[in-house]
């Protein structure tokens, strides 16, 4: 069955009508993360759908921008009496958010949440040494855990020894700002009242101790942000009760969904530019689709268009004799265009 047809099939299953969003996560330049650009379109969509009883957005994404996850939320909540995420795979980071907003999370075997911590890169971050141009990301967790380790298990508690454990923090090498950790304190705030309000949006009300033991959880207790989640620890110890197991019929139409789509922006596929090129050729231009939103009705996707091109470089090469330069191969890259189609 092509993808529509799948669709069409959830739809009956679900007695509910299907959004698909999915970012693609390969390596090197040809991946996508969630970001705000698709408000409008998927307002389109919810636009063309119109009011209904129950939408289900059928996700797959590594994560990308947390502030996403809110406005989504409450925008397809203005369409609908029920909301749910069903997860054919990955809903990692600001994915999991999202899943959060849910009335239902629908996962299979296979479906994986994560904790919701991000990483934070802002112009007071520390330099990348290998790369001047860039910023060290500097994981909320990270940070959290530091000043864990010397209160709880070092048992530090003056304010003269937190001081110069503080103080030992921004000195580090390469030096972290103050005001990079006051950016960490206020993201780390900002995903805690967000992932509140995501879980106070459902349909059925959760108590305020829930809400907070799951916050804790995603936010805090889980120590990795590679730490995956399946539907069986999300139901039976992080207290999710919205999760709710797909029947074999529904599950296996959604892992037929998601290859469909992993087929089509090639999921798993290793990226490299000198396979990119093609066997001979000097130049070539290669187009990718990276992400897609898509209905019975409505389509679209991110389309990426990289140019490459074979160029000689001079090596250095140290030989007994001296440095002596060798010409040699490399395949140079570029993005010529991009953007939703």
């Amino acid at each position: 069955m092509n993808r529509k047809q799948l669709i069409q099939q959830i739809e009956s299953f679900r007695k509910s009508r299907v959004i698909t969003y999915l970012t693609g996560d390969r390596q090197g330049p040809v991946n996508a993360r969630i970001a705000m650009d698709i408000i409008p379109l998927i307002s389109k969509q919810l636009r063309t759908i119109g009011k209904t009883d129950n939408i289900d957005l059928f996700l797959y994404s590594s994560g990308g921008d947390t502030m996403v996850p809110w406005r989504l939320v409450s925008m397809i909540r203005e369409y609908c009496n029920k909301f749910s995420v069903l997860i054919p795979y990955k809903a990692h980071s600001a994915g999991t958010m999202i899943s959060l907003g849910a009335d239902e999370i629908v996962m299979s075997d296979l479906s994986e949440i994560s904790p919701i911590d991000p990483s934070t890169a802002n112009i007071f971050n520390p330099q990348d040494p290998h790369n001047p141009q860039n910023k060290i990301p500097i994981s909320v967790e990270d940070v959290m855990a530091y000043f864990d380790l010397a209160k709880n298990k070092f048992g530090i508690k003056s304010d003269e020894d937190l001081a110069k454990i503080f103080n030992k923090f921004v000195e580090s090498n390469p030096q972290i700002h103050p005001l990079a950790l006051g950016n960490i304190n206020r993201t780390h705030n900002l995903i805690r009242i967000l992932a509140r309000r995501l879980l106070k949006s459902h349909k059925f009300t959760l108590k305020d101790e829930e809400i907070e033991k799951i916050v804790d959880y995603f936010t805090e207790k889980l120590y990795s942000h590679q730490y995956f989640i399946g539907r069986k620890e999300a139901m039976e110890d992080l207290g999710l009760k919205t999760v709710i197991s797909a029947k074999e019929e529904l599950s296996q139409t959604m892992t037929g969904l998601y290859e469909e789509y992993a087929k089509e922006m090639e999921l798993g596929v290793l990226w490299n530019a000198e396979n990119e090129i093609g066997i001979n050729a000097m130049q070539n231009r290669k187009s990718y689709k990276i992400a897609f939103i898509e209905s019975l009705q409505l389509s679209n996707y991110f389309e990426l268009s990289i140019e490459y091109r074979k160029q000689q470089i001079n090596m250095v090469h140290q030989t007994p004799q001296g440095p002596i330069q060798i010409p040699q191969e490399q395949v140079s890259f570029k993005i010529v265009d991009q953007g939703w189609k």
